[in-house]
């Protein structure tokens, strides 16, 4: 599966409650379950007006296919290309 980071646009993101973001975290893992693929939610960062979200998938139409069951915006759907951290000599 391919590493993908899915921009959200979410105006007033940052100032969601907890009980808010949990919520739309459960819309996304039911949505996840009823479409039955292999996508794979692995975490998410909220800033003041977006959320970035980082998806194992096959291809960027099963992002789309989870977004739309979410009820989820996807602005912008982004493959990772390389991964660099402190740890990886990169």
């Amino acid at each position: 599966m391919k590493k993908y980071v899915i921009e959200r646009d979410l105006p007033g993101a940052g100032r969601l409650s907890q009980a808010e973001l949990n919520a739309a975290s459960k819309k996304s893992r039911d949505a996840l379950a009823s479409l039955k693929t292999n996508v794979q939610w692995v975490q998410s960062y909220v800033t003041d007006d977006k959320i970035y979200c980082v998806y194992l998938a096959e291809s960027e139409d099963e992002i789309r296919n989870h977004a739309k069951a979410a009820g989820l915006p996807a602005t912008r759907i982004s493959p990772v290309k390389t991964i660099l951290d402190p740890t990886n000599g990169n």
